[in-house]
């Protein structure tokens, strides 16, 4: 009887944690990116970012208490780190026609449950090169929300890309595959928050694909431009995440308590528990990868920080979302077959989502060689071309 109650305990113990953790009072405001512009106004280059808190509660309502930026600046290749760029900010608050400079001080400022506020970042360059100094913007933007939850520190970052909206010239790079087909990375600039993904991959894919092609994106690139990363700051994470890491192998993303963290408010802990206990039987009998088996795509799909190109290397990346949908849409609008897959250097293939189930074996053949690359490629789309 004994036996029996223990395990019964522990379960209960596990499904109360879990509750405590989904319904335990946080933060509901989100920080969402809307666009950015370039122009030039009084002899100075200016950038102007738009974006809106918005506050997801039905009932609470939650201040933020303090807002402010830091940026960083990357040349074009390599990502190279630019330093000492001289610019000054200016951040506006707007509702409607309403517009107020904060003047460098943010106050604070109450978003009502089921409400928004917009706000404006205006960087102003007083160097007229700057342009052909970087490409890229890291824009981090720490703020605080106070609430009935107390207060809470977060962190979010966004990639500005200065060329965004230059006429580039489209750069292939071909590489063979096998006496059958062959492979066409497609170079990129840094992909972030502002790329609509459609659009993206049509206006990089846009004269090159032929007919019976395949085209790839990496579920990363598609994750990032999908808004699926976050800083590990912003999360909250418990004793259970501390311990549950420890049975990961440490090149694991859940080797570490802010991976597991996140795939614990995903999942839960009671289910990701059961299911390394399972795992662990079977593993036992020589059978692996249960484990992932019984956590979903969640579990396989999360990028700890270091494991994405500068500069998302300091933040964690998820999987996609609504990877079949998109696949479905790209491919109407290209008339060929699209799919969005997991590759590696270790010849790993996964195939996320595709138009058409039919091209899953052809890819899983063709890309476990990685044409894609996994390091600073920036070759995230890749086309699988039969030869003729």
């Amino acid at each position: 009887m004994l036996f029996i109650n223990i395990p019964l305990v522990l379960l209960a113990l596990l499904i109360l944690s879990d509750l405590y953790l989904k319904y335990s009072p946080r933060s509901d405001l989100v920080l969402i990116p809307i666009d950015y512009k370039i122009k030039k106004k009084d002899n100075l280059n200016e950038i102007r970012i738009d974006f809106k808190i918005v506050n997801k509660s039905k009932f609470k309502e939650t201040m933020v208490s303090n807002l402010n930026l830091e940026l960083d600046f990357f040349k074009s290749k390599g990502n190279e780190y630019f330093k000492n760029m001289d610019y000054e900010e200016d951040i506006y608050i707007y509702n409607g026609s309403r517009k107020e400079n904060i003047k460098n001080y943010w106050p604070t400022t109450i978003i009502k449950s089921n409400s928004e506020t917009f706000i404006q970042v205006i960087i102003k360059f007083n160097n007229s090169d700057f342009r052909n100094k970087i490409k890229y913007i890291w824009l981090k933007v720490f703020w605080e929300n106070y609430g009935h939850f107390g207060i809470t520190n977060k962190k979010d970052c966004f990639l500005v890309n200065l060329d965004s909206k230059k006429l580039k010239t489209k750069e292939v790079i071909e590489v063979p595959i096998n006496n059958d087909y062959d492979a066409l990375a497609i170079r990129t600039d840094i992909l972030g928050c502002f790329d609509e993904p459609l659009d993206t991959l049509i206006n990089y894919s846009k004269g090159i694909v032929h007919k019976n092609d395949i085209l790839t994106i990496g579920e990363s690139p598609l994750a990032i431009m999908q808004s699926r990363y976050i800083s590990p700051q912003n999360l909250e994470y418990s004793f259970f995440s501390k311990l549950l890491c420890y049975f990961f192998n440490p090149t694991s993303s859940l080797a570490t308590a802010c991976g597991m963290q996140l795939l614990i408010n995903k999942i839960g802990v009671t289910r990701i528990t059961l299911s390394l206990f399972i795992g662990f039987l079977f593993k036992l009998i020589g059978v692996k990868g249960i484990f992932y088996r019984l956590t979903g795509s969640e579990s396989s799909l999360i990028d700890d920080i270091s494991g994405t190109v500068t500069p998302y290397d300091k933040s964690i990346v998820m999987g996609p979302k609504n990877a079949k949908l998109f696949c479905k849409n790209l491919s109407r609008y290209l008339n060929i077959e699209v799919a969005v897959v997991d590759v590696n250097d270790l010849g790993g293939v996964k195939i996320l989502a595709s138009s058409n189930k039919s091209v899953n074996k052809i890819l899983k053949k063709t890309l476990k060689f990685n044409p894609a690359g996994n390091a600073d490629e920036k070759t995230p789309i890749v086309l699988i071309r039969h030869k003729e």
